[in-house]
């Protein structure tokens, strides 16, 4: 994945010094921007911004700011070089959540890897989920294959919510994502409070999570998971549809559909020693069992104890 740097100057003279230094990094773009093209270099959401102090014509400070400000950008590693030793100014620039100020002379060594490390974080905060804060795809499958090769006993907890469409297709993909939230939360504390040390919980997507926990006795951890959502899941309904039971749906044919309030299914694999080679075989037993525990209405549990 290409990494699009923009380095904000007015005169231009740092590009070629960012160019030379990472000629062998080809995945790194360097593109120079005056700072009066700001605007239009923020519509494009680098992936680093790096302000050359010395040689621009605005406020450092202000221009630091005015990053912030833009809600696309508001997170985007700032690194801010400048020549001055004014204490009060380095300090009042970092307060504007920006990541480095580097005083000159720059150590280029210093330089390179301070950009090379900062890309790393970003690939891999990429990877986690920003709505709930958990690992995505990537951890969760190397997370799998570790333990399979390492000859581990555990089991895999495959969670999602029932009737989470009719949810938001009543109440909004805020509030759904507010149920999200609540969910990994949910599964967080049970999972610590109930399961051992060494547990891995992810977030596949949407309103599917996983749980790997290094034993095969997983029981109390669902039933934990259940009760705890299932005391709490009301919060999210008007008290209408909590004394009804249900919500209403208006499907594409204009009828009124009935739905449960929103639970949670989870389908839970053991992975005895030598019983999985890979973890598509793992994934293939945990869509069968969770579709079993999706078949009971509210908030149920399955557990798939095949030995092979």
């Amino acid at each position: 994945m290409i990494q699009e740097i923009y380095i904000i100057d007015d005169d231009e003279s740092s590009i070629i010094v960012f160019r030379e230094l990472f000629k062998n990094d080809p995945e790194y773009k360097f593109i120079s921007v005056t700072s009066d093209q700001i605007d239009i270099a923020l519509k494009n959401i680098p992936s680093i911004i790096i302000i050359n102090e010395d040689a621009i014509e605005v406020n450092a400070l202000e221009l630091c700011k005015k990053i912030r400000r833009d809600e696309d950008n508001s997170i985007t590693p700032i690194i801010v070089v400048s020549s001055s030793s004014d204490k009060e100014h380095r300090i009042k620039i970092l307060q504007e959540s920006v990541e480095y100020y580097i005083k000159k002379p720059v150590n280029i060594e210093y330089l390179y890897y301070t950009i090379k490390n900062l890309s790393r974080l970003l690939t891999i905060n990429r990877r986690i989920s920003p709505l709930t804060g958990l690992p995505g795809n990537v951890q969760i499958h190397a997370e799998l294959k570790k333990r399979i090769s390492n000859h581990e006993e555990f089991s895999v907890l495959y969670l999602d919510l029932d009737n989470f469409k009719a949810y938001n297709d009543v109440y909004g993909f805020l509030n759904g994502d507010e149920i999200i939230k609540f969910t990994a939360d949910t599964i967080i504390r049970c999972v610590h409070e109930s399961g051992p040390n060494g547990v891995f919980i992810g977030h596949i997507g949407g309103d599917d999570f996983i749980a790997i926990l290094p034993t095969l006795e997983c029981e109390k951890v669902c039933e934990s998971i259940i009760a705890n959502f299932d005391s709490m899941v009301g919060k999210f309904f008007t008290e209408k549809d909590r004394e009804n039971g249900y919500i209403e749906v208006e499907n594409r044919k204009g009828i009124i559909e009935k739905f449960p309030l929103t639970s949670i299914s989870i389908g839970v694999v053991e992975a005895d020693n030598g019983r999985f080679a890979n973890m598509l075989e793992i994934g293939e037993v945990g869509a069968q069992v969770k579709h079993l525990a999706k078949s009971i209405p509210g908030s149920s549990y399955s557990i798939d104890r095949r030995k092979k």
